[in-house]
């Protein structure tokens, strides 16, 4: 759904090259307050909210949370941004949704409000018309956003990490350093050391954003400790 027609059509023709997406339908809408969702496993609001009124952003949440199992927000990386992003986890929460990711837990964000904001950063290849439109030499740029996934199913389905990597890994010499959000609901740092093993080496290929610890090598409650 989109109400501008050249989104539509690019989005037809990004999907051409995805056969999952083959059947897609691509509607004309208007997102606010006048929006309605058919009942469905996953809506995905993508760099909407910004762009609407408080009470838009509001409905526009709500209607996805009546309407989906899973909704997924992303907004750019911004503090206004992160702004939008917790407002939107709340309203999600309260109508009954977990957060799956990026937080390790449903509860309140332990991030202080103007003093920093949560985001990530994802890799994106410039184009050439996209180098000339943003007057850029580099054929990347690394995109910044902030996002939740919340869902209804049942955590045997999905469950959110143990931890997670809110700032990019610092690799000191016999050691990582990383800035986790943890399911105690707070911010730690932690360090991890070349004595804790295959530890250390996941450490040392961690990135910002991913989960912590990795599903296999290491024992986390030692780190912890």
């Amino acid at each position: 759904l989109d109400w501008a027609e050249p989104a539509l059509a690019l989005g037809k023709e990004l999907a051409a090259a995805h056969p999952a997406l083959a059947d897609a339908r691509w509607q004309r809408s208007r997102i606010g307050a006048a929006l309605q969702i058919e009942s469905t496993d996953l809506v995905t609001v993508s760099y909407v909210l910004g762009e609407l009124t408080e009470q838009d952003r509001a409905h526009v949440v709500d209607a996805a949370a009546g309407a989906a199992r899973s909704v997924v927000v992303v907004e750019p990386g911004t503090p206004d941004g992160y702004a939008r992003v917790i407002a939107a986890r709340d309203r999600l929460i309260a109508a009954g949704f977990r957060v799956a990711a990026p937080c390790p837990h449903s509860a309140a964000c332990p991030i202080v409000p103007g003093e920093d904001w949560c985001h990530f950063s994802a890799r994106v290849s410039r184009s050439s018309l996209h180098r000339r439109v943003k007057a850029g030499s580099l054929s990347y740029e690394d995109e910044k956003f902030s996002y939740v996934a919340a869902t209804r199913l049942p955590v045997t389905d999905v469950s959110p990490a143990p931890a997670r990597v809110v700032r990019r890994p610092q690799i000191r010499k016999g050691q990582v350093l990383l800035d986790l959000c943890e399911a105690e609901e707070q911010l730690r740092r932690h360090t991890v050391t070349k004595r804790h093993g295959d530890l250390y080496k996941a450490a040392r290929d961690a990135d910002w954003g991913d989960s912590w610890p990795p599903a296999e090598p290491g024992n986390y409650h030692e780190i912890r400790q």
